[in-house]
């Protein structure tokens, strides 16, 4: 018997230590499974920081690793932190998928490229999802949603992701934040999106999403963010957005939104941002914007508000920043605003207000008052202005572009933090106040377009970080003070059009930072200080028109200095102006018959001024009127018959809407019988060319006009016909002579047609690189006409996207260019990306820089970065990218090397045999390099560049009309 007792106990400890070994084996094949998972997903990584050192594959867990994080009871990886690591390759769920009780995959700020793995999201207890600000690719797998239950954050924002918003969305029922905005994502919004009933984040915003936001978001009763802002949404904002009782922050900025301000918004009593900015809204600001009573920040800019602003705006007590410029509203500023106690910022420029300054400006704690662009009148005298001097916390005023007269404040030097002061084209008097010394923190002072008189104090030396002072077109008097050196900073300084005289000091020559100096139609005397060859990013220096004398200085800047920036002082010699100086250099006499009657000259300028501006006026009227006639006539000799084609494939067809198996053609004008038929248009003896977007063909109407038609091969990007139908229609609007009408359209699901007015002589491509080149002045002018029409396109809202020259035209007739082939980025939701592909390799060299950074927004400064390269490109007759035997030659760098070389006259294109003017080719060859700058910022606006232009051209014409009058 205690034999048998013993050997039980014997079989009871070998059972127990079996269940041990078990339970020891049970759970450390589980350590050593993620320790393997993590070093797999560490072997497909590169590392350049050394972040993951710590990873080590003999370890028994990894739970001390850098970026890991255990469960304390388990010891299972729970959180997986690599942010900011500096980790780049691809996201492989190679290793990942044996982690699985992961709750947080964090991967934000890295430089992980390729697509997103459908199995990363099949983890069991994954809450948190984030790939943010990496370099991601490809579309959002529909598959990555569909096993979503436990998930409660996601995260793709900042990456390249394209294609649609996945409807599978719509199952993740848990989750709380969703954000996949600076993207490149297009399509509609998916319907599910507003059954994520636990969703209090939604942010969609830098994308290209389009179409209605429909009805529903109301249903998303925890959302406290939503944000909508950049992309391409239409229609009116959602009705029953102010069933989100939650709500805190609303942006639907810079949208195609329509309508007036949705009622419902007054019931977000929680909301403490609203934006909905650079829209198409209209109607009056609600008086029940104040029942929004916790709002911070309102902006409410660019859009198409009318009316006055509702004296309610007083009741928003906790209202930080009010912006809402860019409007229509029109009346005066509410004193009601004075009760807004917590307002920093206010920005009701570009608008029609009336009225003063109001009295409330000294009492509130601004940082910021913009009031530019409108109607506001009286005196700066006033206490409002004078007393907000006192407002140490000021840091911006622009009060520019009204009707205030009286002095400026003699104390604005008290506002110690102004950054920015701009108080230009008004009608302020008396002289600048001794107290600007105080303003040691200003930037920007822009007094321009005054009547200022008196001199310029010496007190401006105490502006330290000034770095752009405009005083122009005032009536200033007296020397430039040598204390202009202590602003050391400074890039632009414009004294023009007043009655400066003296000497230019060599202060000036101290500003090594300058840029931009404009000193025309003054009175200065003696000889440039030779110190001046030493401003070495010097762009522009312009002396015309003074009293100056002596020899001209050589080098830097002065050797390539055009004659129209040095005129008007026939007292200066050197080459530059065709004049030697005399070998014993003794001063010239000159007689100045006008010395002893100076308001005698000023009025003399204004009359040439007002001459020439009279001429431009009659000018103008008579071309609108020529244009008037000339419209009336074709609207007399237009047709609107639609008509079935008699040959062809029968694409051309005037059948209803509502018959599938036939297209929609319209035209805006004109007729719509083609007399070849539609077979034309797959002639090839009626090609015309082949571009990145599609074929152009030549075809006939019947009443006897050539049309270009574009048949677009790029069909499974454009968008429903509905979209595609209002885009044409927008398109269809531009009439300019320096842009390529629009004609009509032609639309199936499978085929889309444009029609073009056919211009005969081909493409400026042609003419410069396959014929003579034609000369001086028709180059000129073809860039003035290219310039002309791209400031049209922008002035409407459109980006041309792929400026190059074969898509700019040459009319035979009248020898104006024609901007072609434009708008296709609003066409086609997705050429942006295209454009980068193989199929439109030919628009390489005019491609701004911002087209490799992915996450970058193109702007219409990437079309004035392509029209710098065609600038060089007429100029020089050189192609932007020449393939030469053993290099590459880029138009740009050859032409900047030259520059800077002083060989700036060997880029004109020898076929123009030397016939060309120096005052004109010198100055546009720096206008095209400044367009083609590489940061965007630096480079100036078309409207900005036609003024340039028309400034450049034949200033011999420009003074001997001057000398007429």
């Amino acid at each position: 018997m205690v034999k048998m007792l013993h050997f039980l106990q014997i079989l009871l400890l070998v059972a127990l230590t079996q269940t041990l070994l078990l339970l020891v084996n049970s759970q450390e094949p589980a350590f050593n499974d993620e320790v393997l998972g993590l070093i797999a997903f560490k072997a497909g990584l590169q590392d350049p920081k050394a972040k993951l050192t710590s990873w080590n594959e003999e370890d028994d867990d990894p739970c001390h690793w850098n970026g890991v994080k255990c469960e304390p009871g388990t010891n299972r990886v729970a959180q997986l932190l690599l942010d900011a690591f500096s980790l780049s390759g691809h996201i492989s769920s190679r290793g990942l998928l044996r982690l699985q009780m992961l709750q947080t995959l964090s991967l934000s700020n890295n430089n992980f490229t390729g697509t997103i793995n459908p199995d990363l999201a099949h983890f069991p207890a994954l809450q948190v999802i984030d790939f943010s600000e990496n370099s991601l690719s490809g579309s959002i797998p529909h598959e990555f949603f569909l096993q979503c239950g436990s998930l409660r954050v996601v995260s793709l924002a900042r990456n390249n992701l394209t294609g649609q918003v996945p409807d599978s969305l719509g199952s993740c029922s848990n989750l709380a934040v969703l954000n996949f905005s600076s993207n490149w994502l297009s399509g509609k919004l998916p319907s599910g999106i507003w059954s994520l009933r636990s969703l209090q984040s939604l942010d969609l915003s830098d994308n290209f999403l389009e179409g209605d936001v429909f009805d529903g978001i109301g249903t998303l009763y925890d959302l406290r963010v939503v944000n909508f802002a950049r992309n391409q949404l239409s229609g009116p904002i959602p009705g029953d957005i102010g069933d989100c009782l939650t709500l805190k922050i609303v942006d639907f900025g810079d949208n195609w939104f329509t309508g007036s301000l949705p009622g419902s918004l007054q019931r977000l009593s929680s909301c403490t941002s609203l934006s909905v900015q650079g829209n198409s809204l209209t109607g009056f600001v609600p008086d029940w914007i104040g029942d929004m009573s916790r709002l911070e920040s309102l902006d409410l800019s660019a859009n198409n508000f009318t009316g006055w602003i509702p004296f309610s705006i007083g009741n928003l007590q906790h209202l930080k920043e009010l912006n809402l410029s860019r409007n229509k509203l029109s009346g005066a500023l509410p004193d009601s605003i004075s009760k807004c106690d917590n307002l920093l910022s206010i920005d009701i420029s570009q608008n029609r207000l009336t009225g003063s300054i109001p009295s409330w400006i000294s009492k509130l704690s601004l940082e910021g008052v913009l009031l530019s662009g409108n109607r506001v009148s009286g005196s700066t005298i006033y206490p409002p202005l004078s007393m907000a001097a006192t407002n140490q916390g000021l840091q911006v005023l622009d009060l520019s572009s009204n009707s205030i007269i009286g002095e400026i404040p003699s104390n604005i030097g008290d506002m110690r933090s102004l950054v920015v002061l701009n108080m230009s084209r008004n009608q302020l008097s008396g002289p600048i106040p001794v107290s600007i010394d105080g303003l040691k923190k200003a930037e920007l002072l822009d007094l321009s377009y005054n009547r200022l008189n008196g001199s310029l104090p010496s007190e401006i030396g105490g502006a330290v970080l000034l770095k752009e002072l405009r005083l122009e077109r005032n009536f200033l008097t007296g020397k430039i003070p040598t204390q202009i050196e202590n602003c050391t900073l400074i890039t632009s300084l414009s004294l023009s059009q007043n009655n400066l005289s003296g000497p230019i000091p060599k202060a000036i020559a101290n500003l090594s930072d300058l840029q931009v100096v404009d000193l025309s139609w003054n009175g200065f005397s003696g000889s440039l200080p030779k110190e001046l060859i030493n401003l070495s990013h010097i762009v522009l220096f312009n002396i015309s028109h003074n009293r100056l004398e002596g020899e001209l200085p050589v080098g830097g800047y002065f050797n390539t200095i055009t004659p129209s920036s040095v005129g008007g002082n026939p007292s200066l010699c050197g080459a530059v102006v065709n004049r030697s100086c005399p070998a014993n250099h003794q001063k010239p006499i000159v007689l100045n018959p006008n010395s002893s009657s100076e308001p005698a000259a000023n009025y003399r300028r204004k009359k040439i001024v007002l001459s020439i501006s009279s001429l431009i006026a009659i000018g103008a009227a008579a071309f609108i009127a020529i244009g008037v006639l000339a419209v009336s006539l074709l609207n007399i000799h237009a047709r609107s018959s639609m008509s079935r084609p008699t040959g062809g494939e029968g694409l051309i067809s005037c059948s209803p809407d509502t018959d599938p198996n036939y297209g929609k053609l319209v035209m805006f004008s004109g007729d719509a019988e083609f007399v070849a038929g539609a077979h034309a248009l797959l002639n090839k003896d009626c090609e015309l060319g082949r571009g990145g977007f599609g074929v152009v063909y030549r075809t006939v109407l019947r009443d006897g006009r050539s049309v270009a038609i574009k048949k677009l091969t790029m069909s499974s990007l454009i968008k429903s016909q509905e979209d595609f139908e209002r885009e044409m229609r927008n398109l269809g609007t531009v009439r300019h002579d320096n842009v390529v009408a629009l004609e009509g359209y032609y639309w199936t699901p499978s085929l889309q047609l444009l029609i073009h007015e056919y211009v005969s002589s081909g493409s400026l491509h042609k003419h410069l690189h396959d014929g003579g080149g034609g000369n001086w002045r028709e180059r000129f002018n073809v860039i003035l006409g290219m310039a002309r029409g791209l400031a049209h396109l922008h002035g409407m809202g459109i980006i041309h996207y792929n400026l190059k020259s074969t898509n700019v035209l040459i009319d035979d007739e009248s020898g104006e260019a024609k901007v072609g082939d434009f708008g296709l980025a609003r066409l086609l939701p997705m050429s942006d990306r295209c454009i980068l592909s193989s199929k439109i390799q030919s628009a390489l060299g005019y491609m701004a820089p911002e087209f490799a950074c992915r996450t970058v927004k193109i702007t219409e400064k990437c079309d004035v970065y392509g029209f710098g390269v065609l600038v060089l490109e007429v100029v020089t007759g050189k192609r932007p990218v020449e393939y030469m035997e053993d290099d590459v030659v880029v138009l740009c760098d050859m032409v900047r090397g030259a520059l800077e070389d002083g060989r700036v006259h060997e880029c004109v294109d020898g076929r123009l045999s030397g016939d060309f003017p120096a005052d004109e080719a010198i100055p546009l060859i720096k206008l095209g390099l400044v367009c083609a700058s590489q940061v965007p910022s630096n480079r100036p606006d078309m409207d900005e560049v036609v003024n340039i232009l028309q400034l450049i051209q034949c200033p011999c014409e420009e003074a001997q009309q001057q000398d007429f009058n």
